[in-house]
């Protein structure tokens, strides 16, 4: 069978080198085709024989080669593909694209290439937050290329942090994304994202809190700038990486996100994805509150409601509002009911009650509710869920002839 379809994966030297094998099987399940360039680097964790086998094609490692550059091998290569993807994209290949070097083949062709570029980074935590590479991956995403960031966990260097390039599933899934939608529709588009948890002070030492690890949130920020939106986030205390290309603005109280909100409007889109505190104590205490043998009464106050606030904006109401439920029990019931109360126009509702490993997790199950009623989604990564909202979005905006 003829491949429909067809991937250059340019493979760098990093650890996770070895997950390339995987997602080559995974991607001739489907019958897109892979061809591969394997840099100096990348040769000493994976071997050019390995990657042939499981292509069925030539693997590419030379600019100067006499037989391939005859052709113009490194244009050809930059060309024939649909969808060029970096994995592992060290340090080194993110910072030679973001400044335009092309001193062997792996940055020559994608100094040549006028396809879209996927880069899966994989480092050490300390390098991915380096200010230097930070800015490179700023640069790579104004100039167009798309990012699928690490993951964090455990490092190959004995380290816990973010850096790990993300699993193949995820990787197959964006893949599968970009040879599908290609376009980069929101340009014309301002979006603020809300992620992340609110921290309540109890005392200086203590605070009300939830489970919130921001992943969903700074998911769907990286999305929208990765369609082209600018972006938006506000966000509260997570351990998440910034989403590159996204304009941030860190906040720790439900109150100070309200603050952050108004003063980002007016936008087009608007989506609330943070686990925003309910309630505040009245009046927190000015020095920790020490234990003793007499129980503690806290007195709890509401706190505005963010969603509900925007939703209800008169000149400056977003075109789309978007809101999350995280119930533990009906949720499509209570998640329906949420949005008739809040007034926006979509809610993301999913299930997070004890065993469903959706807070903190890579995965979620969601389901959208909208006019039309309850549109279930499969179980599939935070960053695939994201992607599917983003193209709802899109979907959205242009039914509303806002593009």
């Amino acid at each position: 069978m003829t491949d429909s379809r067809n991937i250059l994966l340019i493979v760098s030297g990093g650890i996770a080198a070895y997950k390339a094998l995987e997602l080559i099987r995974r991607l001739d399940e489907r019958q897109i085709g892979v061809q591969c360039i394997l840099t100096a680097a990348g040769s000493k964790f994976v071997t050019p024989l390995s990657l042939s086998a499981l292509s069925g094609k030539k693997v590419y490692t030379d600019l100067f080669s006499l037989t391939d550059e005859q052709e113009m091998g490194h244009i050809r290569l930059s060309r024939e593909a649909d969808l060029v993807v970096v994995a592992p994209a060290t340090a080194n290949l993110i910072a030679k694209a973001a400044n335009g070097i092309g001193d062997d083949l792996a940055s020559t062709v994608l100094l040549a290439t006028d396809k879209p570029v996927l880069f899966v980074p994989s480092m050490n935590a300390r390098m991915w937050q380096h200010p230097a590479t930070q800015r490179n991956l700023g640069q790579l995403v104004h100039d167009g290329i798309q990012l699928l960031p690490p993951n964090d966990g455990d490092l190959a260097c004995g380290e816990i942090g973010t850096g790990r390039m993300a699993e193949t599933g995820q990787i197959l899934e964006r893949v599968l994304s970009l040879l599908s939608y290609k376009e980069s529709t929101l340009a014309s588009v301002t979006a603020l994202v809300t992620s992340g948890p609110t921290y309540e002070p109890i005392d200086p030492v203590r605070y009300i809190g939830n489970h919130s690890s921001g992943k969903q949130g700074h998911a769907i920020a990286q999305a929208l700038v990765q369609y082209g939106a600018k972006v938006t986030l506000v966000t509260g205390p997570t351990h998440e990486p910034d989403p590159p290309g996204a304009t941030i603005i860190r906040i720790t109280t439900a109150k100070e996100m309200m603050e952050a909100c108004l003063h980002c409007l007016p936008v087009d889109v608007a989506v609330c994805a943070a686990a925003v505190g309910d309630w505040r104590i009245g009046s927190a205490a000015e020095e920790k509150i020490k234990r003793g043998s007499n129980s503690k009464t806290l007195k709890l106050v509401e706190n505005a409601d963010i969603l509900k606030h925007i939703s209800a904006r008169n000149q400056d109401r977003p075109e789309l509002v978007v809101g999350f439920a995280a119930e533990t029990e009906n949720v499509i019931e209570n998640a329906t009911n949420k949005r008739a109360a809040k007034g926006c126009d979509w809610i993301i509702a999913n299930d997070v009650s004890n065993g469903t490993k959706i807070f903190g997790g890579t995965d979620n199950k969601v389901h959208l509710i909208d006019n039309s009623g309850a549109e279930e989604w499969p179980q599939i990564s935070k960053i695939a869920v994201a992607d599917r909202l983003a193209k709802k979005i899109v979907s959205q905006l242009k039914s509303n002839k806002r593009l």
